[in-house]
Order: structure tokens, then sequence, then C-alpha cells
């Protein structure tokens, strides 16, 4: 490849929208860690022309891969070349950060799950959709309304001499809980290092229950910025938890080394429409499908009053239209 061949990863979320960029041995050159804020198609072609301004002439995008719960979206906007699921996105990155990995802990905005790797294959993973209890929306909701910045929050815990018992398991209970231990008196530090404790419990109860922990252990998402949650990962593990470099993005990250990969390998070009690119106008609307009981709600993503992608259904009848547009 030439030496100034680049390959972008995007990584689209329901809190955050994040762009990766890196050169041929998979250094970091740019990366932007946006807020979503439930407009995925503005905040990434916001992204996008952002992303292109910090870059230098010389840049050369020659890969571009997606992923993330809104990666098909991505994908159609940007001309993906190649487009991953998180499990394998994450994988791949924190395998390229610790090269013995064994087990990945990632907590994001709105989910979290683990991955258990063997001789560097993903073979077990588990992910948490439902409950927000642990994850990095319901901690910032959590520090606002404590009136700490999210940045601190971590520090309190660590100042932390009795931590309160805090029942974790549901969003709900655990802010109330909070609530009432508020009203009985509890120092702020008790009762922040409590629910650190206790969102780290209701993980390990949860996802990582009955799978073989091993280490290297790394920790990624937003939330392994919060000291607090990593040191009670440690104490409940026993073991010394890793923060790669670029935790924040790794999903980006993992899918850019996908992609640079692919094309190395089959000497393609990128099918990346540029940093720039103005000329379609996207727009997401759904529609029921009725051709079976399932009723699939069924996403479509519209280009000049051309529908030009669809994914979202059951039975693989619109996601076949989706992946030959993709």
């Amino acid at each position: 490849m030439h030496e100034n061949s680049y390959s972008l990863g995007i990584d689209v979320g329901s809190v955050s929208t994040n762009l990766v960029v890196i050169d041929n041995e998979c250094n970091v050159v740019e990366k932007l860690y946006l807020r979503t804020g439930g407009n995925p198609i503005d905040v990434l072609t916001k992204g996008l022309i952002m992303l292109g301004n910090l870059l230098t002439p010389e840049v050369k995008i020659t890969a571009a891969g997606t992923t993330g719960s809104g990666r098909q979206l991505a994908s159609v906007i940007i001309g993906a070349d190649v487009i991953k699921n998180e499990i394998t996105a994450h994988a791949v990155a924190a395998r390229k950060a610790i090269p013995n990995v064994q087990t990945i802990l990632e907590i994001g905005g709105q989910d979290s799950k683990i991955i258990i790797l063997r001789n560097g294959v993903a073979c077990d993973f588990a992910m948490n959709t439902v409950c927000a209890a642990g994850t990095g929306s319901f901690l910032d909701r959590q520090a606002a309304r404590l009136d700490v910045p999210i940045e601190d929050f971590g520090s309190y815990a660590l100042r932390s001499k009795s931590p309160v018992r805090i029942a974790g398991r549901c969003a709900v209970f655990a802010e109330s809980d909070m609530i009432h231990k508020q009203q009985t008196g509890h120092c702020m530090e008790d009762i922040i290092a409590g629910l650190c404790e206790a969102l780290v419990r209701n993980y390990l109860s949860n996802l990582a229950k009955g799978k073989d922990i091993r280490e290297p252990i790394v920790f990624q998402g937003g939330v392994a910025a919060n000291i607090g949650i990593v040191a009670a990962f440690e104490r409940s593990l026993g073991k010394k938890i890793f923060i790669p470099e670029n935790y924040e993005v790794m999903g980006a990250y993992g899918v850019a080394i996908l992609a640079k990969d692919k094309i190395a390998k089959s000497g393609k070009i990128t099918c990346f429409k540029g940093f720039h690119n103005k000329i379609d106008n996207f727009a997401a609307q759904s529609l029921e499908c009725k051709d079976c009981p399932n009723m699939c709600e069924v996403i479509q993503i519209i280009s000049r009053n051309v529908t030009v992608a669809h994914w979202g259904d059951k039975c693989g009848k619109w996601g076949d239209v989706s992946s030959e547009v993709i």
C-alpha cells in the first residue's frame, strides 16, 4: 500500500459516534468521539467534515469500515468496504492493543458486553442491551443528579472509606436506593463508591456468570475512563485491568483495521465517498412489513426520493436488498 494510504473506521452507537483514521502500521492518526444525540445521520455527516478538515491533503483514505448499532446506516452514507458487528470489531482492536488478551470487558453508552478470546479468537461473548444499569448513560444521569462532573465520578469513589450497599440490578431501583442513602445522611463519596461496586457486581453476575475470566483483561468503552469502576473491577476479580490508549473508540479502531486488511488482500479500490461528499441527502424512515406474522419494522434509507437500502427484518427478505446495495 502507498505510504499516504490510510483507513477509516466508524462506530455509530446510540450514545456516541466515533471516527478513527489509522495509518499502514495501524497507528491512530486522528479520532473523534461525538455524541449521537438521537440524530446519527446529521452527527455522522458533521463528523466526516470535521475529520476531513483535521487531516492534511496528503492523507488518502483507501479503506473504510463501519460497526455499531448504526453500521448499516453509516455504510450507506460513507460507502463502506467492510460492515462488522461490535463483537468482532472490539476483539480485533483489543488484540492489536494487547496481542495476548483473553478477556474483554466493554461498557458503552447504552449496552455492555464481555468477550472471551482464546488463542486470539473470540470463542464466547455476552451482551446486555435491555437494562441501562451500569451503562455510560446511567452514570451520566446519576452524575448530573448528584451535581458531580462525570470526569470526577471515579475520584469521588476512590476517596470513599465505607462504600454503601446499592441495589444495582435495575437502573430504577439503583437510583431510588441512592436517593434513600442521601436522605439518611451518607456522604457523597460512599454513595458513589457503592454505586460503582453495584454496577460491577451486576455486570459480573449477569454477563460474566459462568465464564472463565482469564488475564490479560482489557477494559474498553467510554466507562473505562471511570477509575472508580476500574478499581471496583480489580477488587472483585482480584486481577489487573488494562485500559488501552484508545479505549473510547475501540470499535471504530477495530473496524478500521478490518477494512485495511480486506482492501490489502483483495487489491480492490475503496468505495469510500469522501469526507466532504454533499451530493446525497439521506433520510431514514420505517415501514411495517405485513408479508408474514413477524410484522417486521424495516428501516429504509432514502436519497433523492430513491430507497437505497433496507434492513431490520427477521427473515432476510429486506436484508438481501440492503446487502446488494451496500
